[in-house]
């Protein structure tokens, strides 16, 4: 059965966070190739048949980019017929107690809004790279930033990934593919 790890990104924390975890489960004997929803979007033929669809979508001003979000409803055009793993990368996991599925408003809503029930759902705390930024998005992220007590320094870059949470996700599905 194929499996599938799509990726939704702007500033590439979502791809560095696909490509870490294809890495780890391949070399556990899992072999899935990272696939950007960007550029490689699946139609619903393709997905037909699979035995695994791992989502890895970042937020981009409150919301997971569309590109996952249309991934989500085509799943469920399938009949939720094969384990679903999402992924949320958003800032709000940096905090203790928002970084688990019952703690990120985000991760909470996407799943609410969507009406599915992932076999695994958690969200990973990105990274604020002002230097990558254009001028509007470093200074809205910055406002947000200081509403949220963050970093605003504009010429700073902050890595809040846990890779060792990401590392246990990829051990985690690599578990449940073994079981099913």
């Amino acid at each position: 059965m194929k499996k599938h790890l799509f990726y939704a990104t702007r500033d590439g924390q979502s791809r560095l966070i696909a490509a870490r975890m294809a890495d780890r489960m391949a070399g556990r004997g899992l072999t899935i190739n990272p696939q950007n929803l960007m550029t490689d979007f699946p139609s619903l033929d393709e997905l037909k048949g699979s035995g695994l669809i791992i989502v890895i979508a970042s937020i981009r001003y409150g919301f997971h980019l569309p590109e996952a979000t249309k991934l989500l409803k085509l799943y469920k055009k399938m009949g939720s017929a094969c384990p679903l793993v999402v992924v949320s990368i958003n800032l709000t996991a940096r905090k203790p107690g928002k970084d688990t599925k019952e703690g990120n408003i985000y991760l909470r809503k996407w799943l609410e809004r969507n009406k599915i029930n992932p076999a695994i759902a958690m969200p990973i705390a990105g990274k604020v790279d002002y230097p990558r930024y254009n001028w509007f998005d470093k200074n809205m992220i910055r406002l947000i930033m200081s509403i949220t007590r963050g970093p605003t320094d504009p010429t700073k870059s902050v890595e809040y990934t846990q890779w060792d949470r990401v590392d246990d996700l990829a051990d985690r599905i690599i578990s449940m593919s073994q079981n099913s």
